[in-house]
Formats: C-alpha cells, sequence, structure tokens
C-alpha cells in the first residue's frame, strides 16, 4: 500500500529547495504511488551502490540517506544528507548510465520505488513530473556552485557551524538544558566531507568548542551544548 506513502516533507530551506514530492501536484503523486513501491531499509544498509546498472529512482518517504562517491584511489567523498521528499538515482535513472554514487541509510528509511520505464510514463502523462525534476537538478547544481564558492572564500569554523546549526534544525532532539542533540550518526570524516575539509582540520576545531563548552561528542554523537555560540560564529562571518 502506497496511498500513505507521504503528503508533505518539512518544507526546503530558502528559495528553491523545495523538496521534489512537495513540488508535485495531487494527480502526480498519486501517478507515481501508483507506479511505485514502497521499500524499507534499516540504519547502514545500502540503497543503491556505486557503478551499478540498476534505473530504478527513489523518492525519501522517512529517514535520512547519505550520498558518497568514491575515487579509484579509494578515497570517499561525502557529497549530500537526503531527507524526506528528495528524489534519489534520478541521474542513472533517466540517462541508462551507471550509478555516480553509493545511497547509505543513516537512520531506518522507508523510500518509494519507482522503475526508470514507469517514472518516464508517468512524466509523460503528468509534465509537472519532468518540471519538478529540472527543478530540484537546478537547485542541487546551486548548491554544489556555492559550496564551492564557500570552501574558497569562507572559513572552515563559519562552514563547519553552519553544517551543524542545519542539522540540528533538521535532525535535533533538543534536551531540557537547551542543548540540541543531533540525531544522526555522522563520523567527523563524513563531516569533513560535507564541508570540503580535512579530517584533522575539523578535529581540531571541534577540539576546541569542547573545549569552550560550545559542542560534546561522542564517537557518532554531537551535541550543540551552546547553539548560539556557532550563529555567532557565523554572524561575525557575514559583517
Amino acid at each position: 500500500m502506497t496511498a500513505d506513502f507521504l503528503n508533505d516533507a518539512p518544507a526546503g530551506r530558502g528559495p528553491g529547495h523545495a523538496p521534489f514530492w512537495n513540488l508535485l501536484s495531487a494527480p502526480a503523486r498519486a501517478a507515481l504511488r501508483a507506479a511505485g513501491q514502497v521499500v524499507s531499509y534499516a540504519a547502514r544498509a545500502d540503497l543503491l551502490l556505486q557503478d551499478d546498472l540498476t534505473d530504478h529512482l527513489l523518492v525519501v518517504g522517512t529517514g535520512c540517506v547519505k550520498v558518497t562517491s568514491g575515487s579509484v584511489a579509494g578515497y570517499r567523498a561525502v557529497l549530500a544528507l537526503r531527507g524526506p521528499g528528495d528524489l534519489l538515482g534520478e541521474q542513472a535513472g533517466l540517462d541508462d548510465g551507471p550509478r555516480s554514487a553509493t545511497l547509505t541509510a543513516l537512520t531506518p528509511v522507508r523510500t518509494l520505488e519507482i522503475s526508470a520505464v514507469a517514472f518516464q510514463a508517468a512524466a509523460h502523462e503528468h509534465p509537472a513530473i519532468a518540471g519538478a525534476v529540472h527543478r530540484v537538478l537546478s537547485a542541487r547544481l546551486r548548491d554544489a556552485d556555492r559550496q564551492r564558492t564557500s570552501a574558497g572564500g569562507d572559513p572552515l569554523a563559519s562552514r563547519l557551524a553552519d553544517l551543524l546549526l542545519d542539522l540540528a534544525a533538521a535532525h535535533g532532539r533538543r534536551r531540557t538544558y537547551g542543548a540540541v542533540e543531533i540525531g544522526l550518526p555522522l563520523s567527523q570524516d563524513d563531516i569533513a566531507g560535507l564541508v570540503l575539509g580535512s579530517r584533522r582540520t575539523v578535529s581540531r576545531i571541534l577540539e576546541q568548542w569542547r573545549a569552550d563548552g560550545w559542542v560534546s561528542t561522542g564517537r557518532t554523537q554531537l551535541i550543540l551544548e551552546n547553539p548560539d555560540a556557532l550563529k555567532r560564529i557565523l554572524d561575525a562571518n557575514s559583517d
């Protein structure tokens, strides 16, 4: 049953950042629900593997997915995190090429899985689907450009503070004394990849912030003890 798969995902951050599902009309959503099947994944399970030749697409219903890409030399880059309403696997699903990245569930994840043929048929019947895909791809290209620009001009501490505040807003669990625990099992390698920084430098910044009482960390645990201090870093960089 897919009727209760997803109504609206949380609103995207900023103009042009609405999740794919939110960009669809009710008839377009119904067509995709009818064309797909709901598939659940446990935390740490791979949804798609880089270089695979499968061509189905996924829409995230619940949970958080990590997008990574590996090089021949063995380096693995964290490209993005995706959540409810996001479209995944669209490149291979639309151009018949191999998968460009691996998708891994950070938390239990529920998705709507749609074959490329069924997706294209639904898009032919409902042009809003193709329009939504184009808007999503455009927003991701803008994000990639913005991230590269930020990496070349903004201090790493500012990029890290921005990331942690975003993660807290999307996945945070507020504690009674005002701290916010980020409910995702992210390693420091993951965090470094998301801010386009080295693990060593990210670790050094987090160590200083721990000493200042701004954050506390575990193996895959991160708590913002003083979110306002991180906001001040952003404010100082924007002046």
